[in-house]
């Protein structure tokens, strides 16, 4: 399913069993009825799951996005952090896997950290947390450290999110890679190379390799570029 909205058009989901209706980024439930709040193409997964994909900068946060965002404060009880919507989040101290008063992650202002939206209403500050909620686990959510973060545009970013995209597998089978995408059209790309003892270092190859999936993922987003694009990318750069 994939057709233009406008704002304030009326989305006809059709019959989705005793499955509950899950609705994302551009639709709001109001009196029993869907509504488009801003233009774009209507997009639904497995018939349960809908949003609107449009070129607009700003993210609008909706719940289990996963998003990359930036600590800009610390307050009494929780950090305020910007993932690019129109007001910060909020990440509460205890809103990581095992934490407890007594431990707790320690996050300096400008850290980056990988999060899922767990609060998002119209009228309220979006809040997000570290941990998958069904589980208790990290899930791969918490603090970003090293690396480097670039925007890419939201079409791109749902778009790698996909495990059956083909960019980040080809990559990763180039040279070591982790990756983090957020919804909000941040991605976060770290190679890093094990040394004997298992540990993560990194060197001049890794900070050239993170360089190169950066510019592969660049020219995804702005050229489109295909699997067979992005190999002669990166024979070009020399690797």
């Amino acid at each position: 399913m994939s057709i233009f909205v406008l704002p304030g058009d009326l989305i006809v989901p059709g019959s989705t069993g005793s499955k509950k209706l899950k609705l994302g980024p551009g639709l709001v439930e109001q009196s029993s009825a869907i509504v488009a709040t801003r233009a774009g193409t209507l997009h639904s997964k497995q018939r349960t799951t809908f949003f609107i994909d449009s070129d607009t900068q700003r993210y609008v946060p909706a719940s289990s996005d996963p998003v990359i965002g930036t600590i800009t404060a610390r307050q009494a009880e929780s950090y305020r952090v910007d993932i690019g919507s129109a007001s910060p989040a909020t990440l509460d101290f205890l809103a990581f896997e095992g934490a407890s008063k007594r431990n707790r992650p320690s996050l300096r202002v400008g850290s980056l950290v990988y999060a899922r939206v767990s609060v998002a209403q119209r009228h309220l500050d979006p809040e997000i947390q570290c941990y998958d909620a069904t589980t208790g686990k990290s899930a791969g959510f918490g603090e970003l450290k090293g690396g480097m973060v670039i925007k890419v545009g939201a079409k791109t970013a749902r778009s790698l999110l996909s495990p059956t995209h083909f960019l980040l597998p080809l990559l990763g089978a180039q040279f070591p890679l982790e990756v983090a995408t957020g919804v909000n059209g941040r991605v976060w790309l770290s190679s890093v190379e094990k040394a004997a003892s298992g540990s993560s270092t990194t060197s001049r190859n890794s900070v050239k390799n993170t360089i190169a999936a950066i510019r592969c993922v660049q020219a995804y987003d702005e050229e489109g570029l295909d699997a067979k694009g992005i190999l002669a990318l990166l024979a070009s750069l020399s690797l």
